[in-house]
């Protein structure tokens, strides 16, 4: 066991992860595959495993094939203290690096592996065949990890007919911080204040000392001051960061039909028909984009639950969120330094579009945790959900839906149907949409006789929604508690 050292904030699961996959009893070599998207801590996680367990780091650059054979013969030489002949190629360069570590099992990281593999598109195929049978992966005890942060090509590495598929120990995606753990690791201890930042910033590790320089707002009262010179200050990396992100991603071809899709998606246009109305396109022309964004996991396709063959685009990273809503449609002004006026006159588009959606997708990642005495069960699906009431002409939005786990032969259980909202102080009248979505789905043929009722209030609850009884109020101070 390799001990996690201290400067490496939470990651508990992700390096017990890592640390199995070093200590795999396997006399041959092993493949392993780390994801994620950039900023979230990858290289920082594998360089610290690997210093930890003295290890091999080899972080690629965009480099030509020539050049980055050069670099990792230089970083081979570093670590096992012998000089490597001059590579030709990479059926060279895979074959001398899995026979220089036979006598104990290594950690062998090959880091920004998408630099590698856009120049040397075979580089997939060597390994593959270096790992196979007659391979020098056979008498090898190096425990090869492949990182990088192009969601797309990582994606593609272990899927469908890829060379890959099947070869893999260890298939690792390193996530954000959830928005729990984003508190801890920004030190913010007032609920209210820390899912603020979250809706800004979210879970990114590097955004809190790399892009800010460790400026974490003071208290609530200093959170317009933060985003005004921490996240609209054209001098501070932040405020470039979302379109870099879209930019580096190497499958996004025309950036501005991308940046009007997540636009679109901000704006509050979730459907594929929504955002195609949005950006002036038919749908059949928007599916491509969207399903590149997925690819590159920006965004997400969330289905209704109640409704088959529905769905909503969310994005996944709240920057880009707050960018789309905020920032993109003020840039002249925030380029010239007018960040406080732009936020001044914005700060109810960010109560509407960033702060309200991004509250309704934490209480549902709040349901992912919560015990099964709050639902009556562990939940199997969570999400929202749209029901018809044709009596009153009209539909009624669930913001958080429980579900049981299916079972043959009998209807679905519903745990909990809840509503959520960031801005406004919950009433009994949020109950009685609840009750009247509740009953309808009974009539429907779900079993909702033990569903529970729940408001999920950011400005808090009336006196009657707290006499009423029929309903559980969870706060601010609830979604933040540790379980």
């Amino acid at each position: 066991m390799v001990r996690k050292p201290d400067h490496v904030f939470n990651r508990v699961r992700e390096w017990q992860g890592l640390e199995r996959f070093l200590a795999n009893p396997a006399q041959n070599a092993t493949l392993g595959v780390i994801s994620g998207r950039r900023r979230q801590g990858k290289s920082f996680l594998l360089q610290a495993l690997a210093e930890a367990a003295g290890g091999m780091y080899f972080a690629a650059t965009e480099a030509t094939e020539g050049e980055s054979l050069r670099l990792l013969a230089d970083a081979l030489a570093r670590h096992t203290r012998q000089v490597p002949p001059a590579f030709a190629d990479w059926n060279q360069a895979i074959s001398y690096l899995f026979q220089a570590y036979q006598d104990e099992p290594t950690l062998v990281v090959l880091d920004e592996f998408p630099f590698l593999s856009r120049t040397s598109p075979a580089l997939p195929s060597i390994i593959q065949r270096e790992l196979g049978p007659g391979g020098t992966g056979r008498t090898s005890l190096a425990r090869l990890a492949l990182c990088g942060s192009a969601m797309s090509v990582m994606g593609n590495l272990l899927s469908g007919s890829a060379p890959l598929r099947g070869r893999a120990g260890l298939e690792m995606v390193v996530q954000p911080f959830r928005y729990r753990e984003a508190a801890r690791f920004w030190g913010i201890t007032d609920p209210r204040l820390a899912f603020q930042v979250h809706a800004v910033v979210g879970g990114t590790p590097a955004y809190r000392h790399e892009f800010v320089q460790g400026d974490v707002p003071a208290g609530l009262d200093d959170f317009d001051s933060w985003v005004v010179r921490s996240v609209l200050n054209p001098q501070t990396p932040l405020f470039r960061e979302a379109r870099y992100l879209l930019a580096e991603e190497s499958d996004i071809r025309d950036p501005a039909l991308y940046h009007s899709v997540l636009a679109a998606i901000a704006s509050g246009n979730s459907t594929n028909g929504g955002i195609a109305s949005f950006i002036g396109r038919r749908s059949d022309q928007i599916t491509h984009p969207l399903a590149v964004l997925e690819d590159c996991a920006l965004i997400t396709r969330e289905p209704d639950l109640f409704r088959q063959g529905r769905a909503r685009y969310r994005i996944v990273e709240p920057l880009i969120t707050f960018y789309e809503a905020i920032m993109r449609k003020r840039w002249p002004e925030l380029e010239i330094n007018r960040a406080e006026a732009v936020w001044s006159s914005l700060r109810q588009t960010y109560l509407a579009q960033v702060a309200g959606p991004h509250f309704e997708a934490v209480c549902r990642d709040f349901a992912v945790d919560a015990s099964a005495e709050l639902f009556g069960g562990f939940p199997a699906e969570i999400g929202s959900g749209v029901v018809p009431d044709p009596a009153n002409r009209t539909q009624i939005e669930v913001d958080v839906v429980v579900l049981a786990p299916q079972e043959p032969g009998i209807p679905r259980k519903i745990l909990s149907l809840g509503e959520a909202k960031w801005g406004d102080v919950m009433g009994r009248r949020h109950v009685d949409r609840l009750s009247r979505a509740r009953d309808l789905l009974a009539g429907k043929g779900y079993d909702t006789t033990g569903t529970v009722l729940a408001c999920y209030g950011g400005a808090g609850f009336t006196e009657d929604i707290r006499r009423d009884g029929r309903a559980v109020l969870v706060d601010l101070e609830t979604l933040y508690r540790e379980f």
